[in-house]
């Protein structure tokens, strides 16, 4: 079921218009609902598609989305994680994001581990019997 996006050329409205099927779409004449005008242009709207976590999180570790990923860049680092963060869709936390705004800084991970020594805690969420 398409939905569609257009300006009204004569009022400058824009304007969604929703179909039943795609052959609808393409023999309507649609009409502004504002002022009625068949004066529309048709525009370039975002797509989107609908994905599973499990999905979205995979194409984070696909090798085409580290591509432009540089490990010896900090900035570079941070861009990623943020993206990793708001992929993850939950608050991951104040640390992980004291750690992304200070790579962001260009601050390395070398420094930011010496300056915060318990970042994630003494075991990372290890078990001791592990």
């Amino acid at each position: 079921m398409p939905i569609y996006e257009y300006r009204c050329l004569h009022c400058g409205k824009r304007v969604s218009l929703f179909f039943r099927t795609y052959a609808a779409a393409g023999e309507a004449k649609p009409r502004c609902p504002a002022c009625h005008s068949e004066d529309l242009r048709r525009l370039v709207s975002r797509v989107r598609t609908m994905t599973s976590e499990e999905s979205r999180l995979e194409s984070l570790a696909s090798p085409d989305a580290l591509g432009d990923v540089d490990e010896s860049d900090p900035r570079s680092m941070a861009r990623w994680m943020r993206r990793m963060g708001q992929e993850a869709g939950e608050d991951l936390g104040p640390e992980f994001s004291e750690v992304v705004d200070r790579l962001e800084a260009g601050q390395s991970p070398d420094e930011i581990e010496k300056d915060l020594p318990d970042l994630g805690g003494d075991d990372m969420g290890m078990d001791d019997g592990f």
